[in-house]
């Protein structure tokens, strides 16, 4: 089975995850989706995540993060720039999710940021999804 957008699989599969309560979820590894847990973990909507081999398949996974009534600080998440459609921003055209509620993040020539360090930085990208 190819997959021909490999970060909406890893949005879905955690949306999916999310709405199933689960504690943990295991995603195919790359480099990019790594640097995009990185992301969510720092910026507090998921508790962890580790690459581990199983099976010699690299797998990247994440442990979701729930508060006291079991609700999730993930609400939403939703792909922004898609194979057949990419969404590329300057760095004065970032837009803020939800006010600045919420989080974008964007690969860009410094790496995969989320919009707020690349309004700080002074450098636009591809916007990757939208979290809230």
């Amino acid at each position: 089975m190819s997959l021909t957008d490999p970060v909406a699989d890893m949005l879905t599969r955690i949306r999916n995850s999310i709405g199933a309560r689960h504690q943990k979820l295991d995603v195919p590894a790359s480099r990019l989706k790594v640097e995009i847990a990185r992301i969510l973990k720092e910026e507090g909507y998921i508790s962890n995540y580790k690459a581990v081999e199983e099976e010699g398949r690299k797998v990247l996974r994440l442990y979701l993060k729930y508060g006291p009534e079991n609700e999730s600080p993930i609400s939403n998440l939703s792909r922004v720039s898609r194979p057949g459609c990419r969404v590329y921003v300057g760095r004065n055209e970032i837009p803020r999710v939800l006010g600045g509620l919420g989080i974008n993040i964007l690969t860009t020539p410094r790496g995969v940021m989320t919009g707020r360090r690349a309004r700080q930085q002074g450098v636009g990208g591809e916007i990757l999804c939208e979290i809230w």
